[in-house]
């Protein structure tokens, strides 16, 4: 199909299938085809989380998670305040330290924990930063330093390719913030030493609430380590020297949303229905197959990420190339992304679907398991139909 040809498709004539559930926000995400509010009847609401039936739940969010994930024994999992944010700055503040550290930065967050561990604790770190839409050179990485870094680049849809330039012989620890990526990525635990994510992510879950996940090797440095600087009792892990074993039993130090917790455990036990964590990492690779069938086939859009292999399955980014889009200024470029995602919302096709504030100007669609492909089928025609109305209203202006 020509370039002339693939407009002519949609410029003139406005699809008539919408998708199903038109939330493709990249957090918090869709809830799971089937999910209802009924479904949490089960929770206990008005209840301390301290009480048996609080606890016996929040050990059960932690069990699970850890069978689903086919976490390596030994591995402790706890949950914490603060969404994602809050474990991995309670692992940072934590851990780091004691060695020289590595961080990785290529997209907002990771650079989030740059301005943390250079700004905040002052230490005197190896940045390794790429632009938006590429990655660092992971050979570049000198592992026996503590290395913090994301798997998935929520807001640059950029991904790590895999886990294979960490050595299993390293001295430091890797810290890694897997917010986007777990539960739709494969991932080898044993080249990871502190695992973070939230609920809202792949999962859909609702927010503020975070998951720290431990290796052995995490819990012997927390054992052996006490940092310079002053500790919020919210990061504190450890009593008398050893690990405060109870937070990873579900004594959470702050007090957590049991109707949150009971959302989760329903999400997991959907997860677990549908096949458990291979299926939800096939479901996710499905969705975004989609997306790359629809870009293969666009002349005018393309993804953000510059190699296949660093292209996210869930936070899936993209950015418009046509000459007159690329004419545009920084400033109109966002006001015609803002336009065109503002149409998808107005017709009721798609909702929280523009780029992240601090990202180059273009779309980002979430792609992982809560989603469905026919869902993301049916939104692509779409996209073009508002982005050839858009650019339609700019030729009249101009």
């Amino acid at each position: 199909m020509t370039p002339s040809e693939h407009k002519n498709t949609y410029n003139n004539t406005q699809p008539t299938v919408k998708p199903n559930n038109p939330n493709f926000s990249s957090g918090p995400c869709a809830k799971f085809k089937g999910w209802t509010l009924e479904g949490l009847n089960d929770a206990p609401l008005g209840r301390s989380h301290r009480a048996k039936i609080g606890k016996n739940k929040l050990k059960s969010a932690i069990d699970e998670t850890a069978e689903l994930l086919k976490l390596p024994a030994g591995y402790r999992t706890a949950i914490v305040a603060g969404s994602d944010t809050g474990a991995v700055e309670m692992a940072m503040w934590s851990l780091l330290g004691q060695r020289g550290v590595d961080v990785l930065a290529w997209e907002s967050f990771s650079s989030d924990w740059v301005t943390d561990i250079t700004k905040q604790l002052k230490i005197n770190a190896n940045i390794h930063h790429a632009d938006y839409g590429d990655i660092p050179d992971l050979s570049k990485v000198n592992t026996d330093n503590d290395v913090v870094f994301v798997f998935n680049g929520t807001t640059s849809g950029v991904r790590v390719p895999n886990l294979d330039w960490i050595p299993d012989n390293r001295t430091g620890l890797t810290i890694c913030d897997a917010t986007s990526a777990i539960f739709a990525q494969d991932m080898d635990w044993s080249k990871l030493d502190v695992i973070t994510y939230s609920w809202q992510k792949v999962l859909g879950g609702e927010g503020s609430h975070g998951m720290l996940i431990l290796s052995p090797r995490a819990v012997e440095r927390l054992e052996s380590y006490t940092p310079s600087w002053p500790m919020p009792k919210i990061f504190r892990m450890t009593k008398k020297g050893k690990l405060n074993e109870d937070i990873f039993q579900g004594a959470t130090i702050n007090t957590p949303s049991m109707l949150c917790v009971e959302d989760y455990l329903v999400a997991l036990a959907w997860a677990k229905s549908l096949g458990g964590y291979d299926a939800l990492v096939k479901k996710a690779n499905q969705n975004a197959g989609v997306i790359a069938d629809w870009v293969s086939k666009t002349p005018w859009i393309d993804f953000l990420a510059k190699t296949p292999e660093t292209r996210s399955n869930t936070s899936v980014c993209l950015k418009i190339t046509d000459a007159d889009f690329s004419a545009l200024s920084n400033d109109e470029q966002l006001d015609f992304c803002k336009k065109l995602t503002g149409l998808l919302e107005k017709w009721n096709v798609a909702y929280d679907m523009n780029g992240y504030r601090d990202a180059p100007a273009g779309l980002r669609i979430w792609c992982g398991a809560t989603v469905e492909s026919d869902d993301i089928a049916a939104l692509c025609p779409w996209i073009e139909y508002a982005y050839y109305q858009v650019k339609s209203e700019l030729k009249q202006a101009a």
